[in-house]
């Protein structure tokens, strides 16, 4: 009998030990997360140090050694995997701008769309409306040289169309506008002798319709108007034909609505004398430049083969400092990593912690990672990605088959702040996708991996709103809110610690949808 309880003793300690060992773990994370939380510091550096961040620039390749090491400081595995390469690089630097009139000095308000040109130096010269008919343009020919020309359209964030394309719209609308022209004439002359009051016919618009001739003729560069915050992106089509030798050559300049509409109403109403100055300081790099997601791990103890994803994205669009989008999901991410370092966590599985590059030019880190690890997927427990607003974790929606485990996982996340609720719920099947959009977690969905990730709420009412910093010069650090950041990381490590802990892998069924 004695014999009997001994054994049972034992046995019953091999069972408790894990337990206790892991609540340990667990109970670290929490107190880290509450006395030493890092991740409003990390957002800093990446975005106050760094900026803006698109891929083929200094900031984005600074950033990704800066992550490397900050990684291994923290006593993680990690490397740069390369996931592609650019013809061209960019680097954005200050950019200023005055309207100089005796009655209408004042600072100018806009931005301009990455992999666009700079002044050389700072340029001053006259304004001039763009052209819409040959007529008018040989009647401004002469007077383009030197001026700074507004162009039709509200911006949309995207540049000029450069593009073969574009070019053959403008021809046709030229044409179409030319017979406008011919039947405007007729017009004015049936007016005229039959006193007639027919209004004329309006031009179709295209931005910068005489793009090429206007440059030809000597033009500085484009102001077009815009709707505020100002929104500047690149167009990927028109970098991926672009090389050294056909750079943009003239600035792309998205202005705020209102001081548009002042300059426009004085060229056109009030033929004022006054002059635009500008220093853009848009610099591009000689490539091939390739370009590096950053992968850091702990390996799994047991199940070194199965894993657990953390992902974000570390590019950013450059006329904000990527804080929001998406420093609210690297920082977080790489906070995780600290903790569960510092915790002294042994998980089970092995947990991946990737900042992707690329995002916004198209998933193009995390298309190359799942082409180069196909064979991994299948063993992918769930890729918890985060790229949204900073507002903090409060659930996770799961499938039925997974609602057990997470409600388990998830169940110290309660104790970390009484005012952040958090609650499992069911979601049913999806949908899988057929084609990658959005954001990189779904570039996995398409390979059938899970991709739950946190649903978020503002639970104390910051008043964010996603829409304002979306792309725009308002996306800054400071637009973030430093208590959900640092909670988002700590429910972040105790949820990836618990899933990379499982007795079992997670089951997959009614994940997606059958077909």
């Amino acid at each position: 009998m004695k014999k009997l309880c001994l054994c049972c003793t034992a046995f019953l300690s091999l069972w408790v030990q894990p337990f206790f060992a892991q609540k340990a773990v667990v109970d670290k994370i929490i107190e880290i997360g509450h006395q030493d939380n890092q991740a409003a510091h990390q957002l800093d550096i990446l975005t106050n140090r760094f900026g803006g961040r698109p891929i083929g620039s200094d900031a984005y390749e600074n950033a990704a050694e800066w992550m490397v090491r900050e990684y291994k400081k923290w006593g993680l595995d990690v490397h740069l995997e390369e996931a592609g390469e650019l013809s061209v690089g960019f680097n954005r630097g200050p950019w200023f701008g005055k309207l100089l009139s005796h009655d209408h000095g004042m600072t100018l308000h806009f931005a301009t769309p990455s992999y666009t040109s700079g002044t050389k130096g700072v340029q001053r010269g006259h304004v001039l409306m763009e052209p819409r008919t040959d007529q008018e343009f040989e009647r401004i020919k002469l007077k383009l040289k030197g001026a700074w020309v507004l162009i039709s359209g509200t911006n949309n964030g995207w540049p000029i169309d450069r593009t073969a394309q574009a070019d053959s719209i403008r021809q046709a609308i030229k044409q179409e506008n030319k017979e406008i022209d011919q039947k405007n004439a007729e017009l004015r002359k049936r007016n005229w002798e039959k006193g007639e009051n027919n209004e004329m016919l309006p031009y179709k618009e295209f931005p910068a319709l005489y793009y090429h001739e206007m440059i030809e003729a000597g033009a500085l560069g484009f102001i077009q108007s815009s709707e505020v915050p100002i929104r500047a992106l690149y167009d990927r089509k028109m970098i991926d034909s672009m090389t050294f030798d056909n750079l943009p050559e003239v600035p792309d300049i998205k202005l705020d609505k209102h001081q548009f509409d002042i300059i426009a109403q004085m060229v056109k109403e009030r033929r004022e004398d006054f002059l635009l100055e500008f220093d853009i300081r848009n610099h591009f790099k000689l490539g091939p430049i390739k370009y590096h997601n950053v992968v850091a791990s702990i390996r799994g103890s047991k199940y070194p083969d199965e894993q657990v994803i953390v992902c974000g994205h570390l590019d950013a669009f450059d006329t904000g400092t990527g804080g929001v989008d998406c420093g609210t999901g690297i920082t977080p991410m790489m906070e995780a990593a600290r903790m569960l370092a510092l915790s002294g966590a042994k998980p089970k599985r092995t947990i991946l912690f990737i900042a992707f590059a690329g995002e916004e030019f198209g998933l193009l880190g995390s298309k190359a990672y799942c082409e180069k690890h196909q064979q991994e997927l299948p063993k992918i427990m769930n890729v918890f990605n985060r790229d949204g607003g900073p507002e903090p974790p409060v659930g996770i929606a799961v499938s039925q088959a997974m609602y057990d485990d997470f409600v388990k996982i998830t169940q110290p996340i309660q104790k970390v702040r009484a005012d952040i609720p958090f609650e499992v719920t069911v979601r049913p099947p999806r949908k899988r996708p057929k084609v990658a959009g959005g954001t990189d977690s779904e570039v996995f969905a398409t390979y059938g991996v899970p991709t739950y990730g946190f649903t978020t709420k503002d639970v104390k009412g910051y008043n964010f709103n996603y829409g304002e910093i979306w792309h725009t010069e308002r996306d800054l650090f400071t637009k973030n809110i430093p208590e959900y950041l640092g909670h988002t990381a700590t429910a972040t490590a105790i949820t990836v610690l618990g899933v990379a802990n499982l007795d079992k892998p997670l089951p997959r069924e009614g994940v997606y949808e059958e077909n």
